[in-house]
């Protein structure tokens, strides 16, 4: 079902996302009023009304494309908790996070994007990164390679003499023992940084722009897309328990995605040690 759907149908999700953010985000780009901004779990964690309206669009939009998919949005299950369990279900999965990087949004920052990813029975098959704002899209597919804009990703090993740039969670989002592993990131040969959009960052590790990531919290919509992309290109993904990071939970965090495998190997490693 997915491999027929995917051998005719990714230009039509490419067209659903661009029509989302052309009608529900890119309007509102520093266009919105106070009150299309709300706070959800404090003044780290916002919604507009253009992550709302978006996540509608591209509900019913891919759904229509793959009939018996249902969609895990960000929006939808802060609603309703209890739907993300489809991500463990039968039916293909649409997982959607219609602005990622809602704080850059707000004030006014191009760096966020829309992440589109479609996974069966917790294996990701396919996944779309737009940057509206930066008109680029990256797209990656199991088994055939990742692009940006038509154009193949291959970040590729870093340097061995350059110090390794990795984007980490946020302190706010994390616990005493996730600080506590990050902290081991403080090392000769290692500058950590927060991040910012979780889909970005993702992109800029396989474009080879990043060297990793160091991420503390398990939400799909924000890993999905990313990880397949760095997957994809050439990279690789672990938890500190040294094993792959799955879309369904249950992982040892903090995990990493890098952009080959002996740098993941090496994140992970540091992790681990100080988990």
């Amino acid at each position: 079902m997915i491999e027929d759907f995917l051998a005719t149908g990714l230009s039509e999700v490419e067209e659903a996302v661009r029509k989302a953010a052309a009608v529900e985000v890119m309007p509102r780009f520093r266009q919105l009023a106070a009150h299309e901004i709300v706070e959800k779990n404090g003044p780290h964690d916002l919604v507009t009304v253009a992550d709302r309206r978006a996540e509608e669009h591209l509900t019913a939009a891919l759904t229509r494309l793959l009939p018996g998919s249902v969609v895990v949005g960000e929006e939808a299950v802060h609603a309703d908790p209890d739907t993300y369990r489809a991500l463990q279900g039968d039916a293909p999965v649409w997982i959607v996070d219609p602005v990622d990087g809602t704080r850059q949004f707000v004030h006014g920052d191009p760096g966020f994007c829309t992440l589109v990813a479609l996974a069966h029975h917790g294996v990701l098959h396919a996944s779309w990164t737009f940057a509206p704002a930066l008109d680029q899209l990256a797209v990656a597919v199991r088994g055939r390679g990742a692009t940006l804009d038509g154009r193949p990703l291959a970040p590729g090993a870093p340097a061995g003499d350059r110090i390794l740039e990795v984007a980490t969670s946020h302190p706010d989002y994390t616990t005493e023992e996730q600080k506590r592993a990050l902290l081991t990131l403080r090392t000769e040969g290692i500058r950590p940084r927060p991040c910012g959009s979780a889909g970005l960052e993702y992109l800029a590790v396989a474009r080879g722009e990043l060297d990793a990531t160091a991420f503390s919290w398990e939400a799909a919509w924000d890993h999905a897309a990313g990880l397949l992309l760095v997957e994809e290109a050439g990279g690789a993904q672990l938890t500190r328990e040294g094993v792959p990071f799955r879309i369904t939970g249950g992982n040892a965090l903090p995990f990493t995605a890098a952009r080959d495998e002996a740098t993941a190997r090496r994140i992970a490693g540091l992790l681990a040690a100080g988990a």
